[in-house]
């Protein structure tokens, strides 16, 4: 079916009644749109332009269109709905041959037609079976039919149910990158001293603080997994890995309603891993295996269900092959964005762009992966972190959530303490991102 006006398609889920909205995992039924009578109140506004095929925005910073990592308006990415055309500083985008350009908004070749795909839209040169696509970083305009989000710039946002009732899709964890590199609980870099700690609190610590997922690195030494940065060669005093496991099984054990996450950045072999787990009393009785509670058919479990079972400690690692061990491959179950803001000091890159392959929109039927959202620096300085965590909500609802279509459910950051990170934790808790295409 298709839409006379941009406008109408691009708005749909701002006309919806409230209790349409009320089900996040509610899909769009595909190839349908709603009555145009529903939306007849509907208003334009500014949105984003987000291909599903790489999650870069159309920006009119530039003819011919340029795709561009999601960044605010910093290079021009918000582009207002009016009538069947999407206009920005004067002008619409439109095409010229094979080339999505800058026109006039009273181009006849500014003008759009809208089908509804399933949760994306089609953008259709009217009367014609062309199609508004993507080339690498470049829009363009071909007989490929590309799908788009249009994501509202202040989008509409729904309440999370009680603690107990959410998913674990629908909450937002406080997470420590390179929790380990703490400088107190033993040493982490080569050689002998501590040079640049990640954070400055030993892992006991952090979770009687509200930190709950812990980012670690694993290095394969005659010792086993050990806890080290890049190299454990001359590190004085390293940690093994499954001495900090045994520190997260054990808080699980005196506090039954918590849940705890870790993610391994990982350098060792299938077999040190296992003998590594092996090692850790009890790990077993409270380890959450998705992979056998049918979450990617049914979607995440709720806190209470977590809790009735016991299983309260989920583990990822960055490498396939370690399933079996309980230690999910976390592509499969995540997305997350690139990990560096930028240099130790000065102006940082806010943008928010996948770290691997998959766009941070990808979902599937009944299941939504896990929104880890890294938010340091290359060098962990405690003032320039400060700073960034201060604006740690700012970035995940101005950047980060429009690119991914989704509130992050992992805040990570170097030093955790510094800039009040849990208030951005509390901030995101209180209602999710509802994008208008989903």
């Amino acid at each position: 079916m298709r839409l006379p006006a941009l406008a109408v398609t691009a708005l749909l889920v701002a006309a919806l009644p409230a209790t349409a909205l009320a089900s996040p995992n509610t899909p769009a039924p595909p190839n349908t749109v709603a009555p145009q009578n529903t939306l007849a109140a509907a208003e334009s506004g500014l949105h984003y332009l987000q291909s599903a095929t790489n999650g870069l925005n159309a920006s009119a910073s530039a003819s011919p269109v340029p795709l561009r990592r999601p960044k605010g308006n910093e290079d021009r990415q918000q582009w207002n709905v009016v009538g069947d055309t999407l206009q920005e500083g004067g002008r619409c985008l439109g095409r010229s041959g094979d080339q999505a350009v800058l026109l006039a908004c009273d181009s006849a070749d500014a003008r759009w037609e809208v089908v509804a795909d399933g949760a994306s839209r089609v953008l259709k040169v009217p009367g014609q079976n062309r199609y508004l696509t993507t080339e690498g970083e470049q829009a363009r305009v071909g007989t490929r039919r590309d799908t788009w989000f249009l994501n509202p710039v202040s989008p509409t946002r729904v309440a999370v149910p009680q603690d107990g009732s959410r998913r674990l899709d629908q909450v937002t964890f406080l997470t420590a990158h390179n929790a380990y590199a703490n400088g107190v609980d033993g040493g982490f870099a080569p050689p002998f001293v501590n040079l640049a700690p990640n954070q400055a609190r030993g892992v006991e610590q952090q979770l009687a603080d509200g930190v709950r997922a812990f980012q670690l690195d694993i290095h394969q030494t005659p010792d086993g997994a050990i806890l080290c940065h890049n190299s454990c060669t001359l590190v004085s005093g390293p940690v093994a890995l499954n001495v900090d496991l045994r520190r997260l099984v054990d808080f699980l054990g005196r506090n039954p309603s918590e849940v705890v996450t870790v993610f391994l950045e990982d350098y060792v072999s299938v077999d040190v891993l296992r003998a590594e787990l092996a090692k850790v009393p009890g790990l077993a009785n409270v380890l959450f295996r998705p992979d056998q509670a049918g979450v990617r058919q049914n979607g995440w479990p709720t806190l209470d269900a977590l809790r009735a079972s016991g299983k309260r400690l989920l583990i990822f690692s960055d490498e396939p092959g370690r399933d079996s061990l309980g230690a999910m491959f976390q592509p499969d179950w995540t997305v997350e964005n690139y990990w560096s803001m930028g240099a130790g000091v000065g102006s940082s890159d806010w943008s928010c762009y996948s770290r691997w392959s998959t766009p941070l929109t990808r979902t599937e039927p009944g299941f939504t992966p896990l929104f880890v959202m890294n938010h340091f620096r290359d060098v962990p300085f405690t003032g320039t972190a400060t700073s960034d965590n201060g604006k740690l909500a700012d970035r995940a609802r101005r950047f980060c959530e429009p690119a991914a279509r989704k509130t992050p459910n992992y805040l990570a950051v170097d030093h955790y303490h510094l800039g009040n990170a849990l208030s951005a934790v509390a901030e995101l808790s209180r209602d999710r991102f509802q994008a208008s295409t989903r």
